[in-house]
């Protein structure tokens, strides 16, 4: 599905971004595959994909709270000379906080992460793609929280409701250069990160859902799958819930 498609994917380390890579290695994409630090066992993931695939999985690490270490990985893409069909932004991050408690780290430290880096790469790579006029998907990982709210996540709902907005400002700009912008919203997909919850809160989330389960990460990879591919050219300016129907 994403043959001779070369791709670029934030947050591949764990979790979702790393479902993803791997979805996307096995249906034939080269992946710029990025994290957020050198490891070992994840080198060594990707050069199992890339042989095994036979494709092309270039790992690349980067800070998302170091806007310098942002371009040199943009710098690193721009110099592989390769045209750029499409980018996933998955990596984010989540500290939850009652609305009083929240403190003005908080707010700097996650929208740094989970809005203004990504802003700011996607940016660098707009330019790439525009450059070689082949037009392109680009999609944020936004969340359920922006659209619903949830309990204890006032920052991490309005970090992600901005990329919302710059999603479908984005589309409207780009469109012209055949340029497609979406945004996915995942609900509460068994992750690290979900495990880490208590699993009362876990059972209350499940019960809301007309699909009374956790989502699996793979099921979210899909959905990225769908917005990169030719499934999807007339799409734009869209968020899809991948939430299991979930209803407050």
């Amino acid at each position: 599905m994403l043959a001779e498609k070369n791709i670029i994917v934030t947050g591949c380390l764990q979790g979702i971004g790393k479902e993803t890579l791997k979805i996307f290695a096995q249906n034939r994409a080269n992946v710029f595959a990025c994290a957020y630090k050198k490891d070992d066992a994840f080198e060594m993931f990707c050069k199992d994909l890339s042989i095994s695939n036979s494709v092309e999985i270039l790992p690349l690490y980067f800070d998302m709270m170091n806007n310098e270490s942002i371009k040199e990985a943009a710098k690193v893409i721009q110099k592989a000379k390769k045209e750029i069909h499409g980018l996933v932004n998955i990596a984010g991050v989540n500290k939850d906080a009652l609305f009083g408690m929240v403190t003005h780290e908080d707010m700097l430290n996650t929208f740094q992460v989970n809005f203004f880096s990504q802003i700011l790469f996607t940016q660098y790579i707009v330019k790439i793609m525009q450059r070689y006029k082949t037009g392109g998907s680009i999609v944020f990982t936004s969340s359920i929280s922006a659209l619903d709210g949830n309990y204890g996540q006032t920052v991490y709902a309005a970090s992600k409701a901005a990329l919302i907005g710059a999603m479908k400002t984005m589309a409207v700009e780009l469109g012209v250069n055949g340029i497609r912008v979406n945004a996915v919203a995942p609900g509460v997909i068994k992750t690290p990160m979900t495990d880490a919850l208590d699993q009362d809160v876990i059972n209350k989330k499940i019960k809301m859902m007309d699909l009374p389960r956790l989502g699996d990460a793979d099921e979210v990879a899909n959905t990225f799958m769908f917005l990169m591919s030719d499934l999807s050219t007339h799409i734009s300016g869209q968020v899809i819930r991948v939430d299991g129907g979930i209803r407050a």
